[in-house]
């Protein structure tokens, strides 16, 4: 998945935290609704402007970030 062509980073929006497609809707608030129960297509029912593609490239991008964290702190 290529999650730069749909998760941005602004520094006038949302404080500078990734969001998805220019919305107001960061990578955050979607890992926090999956993190706490809530299904794929819950989320885009109380979100109609997302994807299921948003989603997973939410959760790319949160797998690169870890990825990059890990690859900076082991030697």
């Amino acid at each position: 998945m290529n999650y730069q062509d749909r998760i941005s980073i602004e520094p006038g929006k949302r404080g500078g935290k990734p969001c998805i497609r220019g919305l107001r809707i960061t990578v955050y608030d979607v890992l926090e609704y999956l993190a706490s129960g809530m299904s794929e297509q819950e989320i885009i029912d109380d979100f109609p402007d997302l994807t299921q593609e948003d989603i997973r490239a939410c959760l790319a991008f949160a797998a690169d970030r870890e990825r990059k964290l890990v690859s900076a702190i082991d030697p």
